[in-house]
């Protein structure tokens, strides 16, 4: 590399990590900012969640002058029906998350965003036919027995971290297959087209029967529900910015800080139960991160090495 671009890469580096990290930060503190909205219920939340996101993505749209490409992707069939596939996935990841925290279960929720990277790493397997690595098959063996203990000795099977789990590993998957050629906000927009019809309905529904809890419950409450399209949006913006100028493997190591907090908040702000079944089930699960961590970067390594022109 010539020394004049180095000073030009560790800044862009630099950004794209401070990009990333606050992207997973924010919603790693998730939790806090979706409590606010009680006493509305999940599905309020979440209907609310679309249509404020699709709203002010038009806005963003239209001030960065963006509608020739997103007119271009809605002429691609095969882009527009991946995209409303992911928001079927993403909209229920949401409504599972949201349910969670609203009914004290922030633990349980850190704990499928902890196994997420092992169910991508299945999903390849399984969906992409790819082969493990002798690490990542000791990785996922070993997070298979957390949850087992999770579920034998806390007695309660860990339903919603496993569809946490699987229905971002299948987001993920789904936005994988359309590759570069959809950015976040382009993505999203589309996602929450698709969806904003059924949010729309699902909001008129609990209007006309149980009621909606917004602007019921202080200004607080309203205020929180009303910014739930920009606190969606601007995360998603600073991750994909952040993804651009980061290396895969620092971007993968970086997402274990929003499981992090989430566990945190839970435990030591929520104050939700931790017996030691729980704490074990845990452990085995950090274990099998730090073996999926360590061969990640053993993994990287080796392709740079391979790949580097000889001297």
């Amino acid at each position: 590399m010539p020394p004049s671009l180095a000073p030009e890469n560790a800044r862009r580096r630099g950004t794209g990590l401070a990009y990333v990290i606050s992207a997973y930060a924010l919603w790693g503190t998730f939790p806090l900012y979706f409590l606010l909205f009680a006493p509305a219920s999940a599905l309020e939340v979440v209907g609310f969640r679309i249509v404020l996101s699709f709203v002010f993505c038009l806005l963003l749209i239209t001030v960065f002058r963006r509608w020739r490409a997103i007119l271009g992707l809605v002429r691609q069939p095969r882009v527009v029906g991946a995209m409303a596939l992911a928001g079927i996935f993403i909209y229920v990841n949401w409504l599972v998350y949201v349910f969670a925290v609203l009914n004290d279960q922030v633990v349980e929720a850190s704990l499928g965003y902890f196994i997420n990277p092992l169910v991508t790493v299945l999903l390849g397997v399984f969906m992409l036919r790819e082969s493990l690595r002798p690490a990542q098959w000791v990785a996922v063996g070993v997070s298979a027995i957390a949850v087992l203990v999770i579920a034998i000795g806390y007695g309660t099977f860990p339903v919603i971290s496993l569809v946490l789990a699987a229905s971002f590993g299948m987001y993920g998957y789904v936005k994988s297959r359309v590759g570069a050629q959809v950015d976040a906000l382009s993505g999203l927009t589309i996602e929450t087209t698709a969806l904003a019809p059924f949010a729309l309905a699902q909001l008129f529904v609990l209007g006309s029967t149980a009621g909606l809890a917004f602007g019921q419950h202080g200004v607080g409450q309203a205020v929180a529900m009303l910014s739930a399209g920009v606190v969606t949006a601007v995360p998603l913006l600073m991750f994909a910015a952040g993804t651009r100028r980061l290396p895969l493997v620092a971007v993968g190591l970086a997402q274990y800080l929003t499981p992090v907090l989430q566990f945190v908040i839970g435990v030591a702000t929520l104050g939700e139960p931790m017996p030691l079944e729980r704490w074990i089930g845990f452990a085995l699960v950090w274990v099998a991160l730090l073996i999926l961590s360590v061969d990640m970067v053993r993994a990287g390594r080796a392709s740079r090495r391979a790949s580097a022109p000889p001297l």
